[in-house]
């Protein structure tokens, strides 16, 4: 069995969908921190059968965690500090998503021109729209 230490200052990024985790590792840009990150799929899980689980250790968060309430409602943030668990949260969906999603209108401005932002705003519905040409996204990238 697979031996993984626990973080003693960080993040754990918990409950992410089984396969979906190289998915966040690459949205988060886990790639460019410059401190220890550790990708585990396919963990056993009682709740879920199978999940995937990130470890990054230190004190500076990522960037863009807020994106991870859109992909997923079930996935759990755990801040550790001093080897204590200090909160564990689901993140809320954010209210605007930047190079999240790709529009799917061919006729939307993002689908010509190259070096667009793909922005989606969340509308009143819960849905999210893209802020060029209205068009709703339903389903999660």
């Amino acid at each position: 069995m697979l031996k993984i230490e626990s973080i003693q200052d960080g993040i754990v990024i918990d409950h992410i969908p089984e396969g979906r985790g190289m998915e966040i590792y690459q949205l988060l840009h886990l790639e460019e921190q410059k401190q220890s990150v550790a990708l585990l799929q396919s963990v056993r899980s009682q709740k879920y059968g199978h999940k995937d689980l990130i470890k990054i250790e230190g004190t500076t968060l990522p960037e863009r965690l807020d994106i991870l309430g859109y992909l997923d409602s079930n996935i759990t943030l755990i801040l550790i500090q001093n080897g204590q668990v200090i909160r564990k949260y689901h993140p809320i969906p954010p209210m605007y998503l930047k190079n999240v999603i790709k529009c799917q209108n061919p006729r939307c401005i993002t689908s010509i021109e190259k070096n667009c932002d793909h922005i989606f705003k969340m509308s009143p519905s819960g849905t999210y729209r893209c802020i060029y040409c209205n068009q709703e996204i339903s389903v999660h990238a």
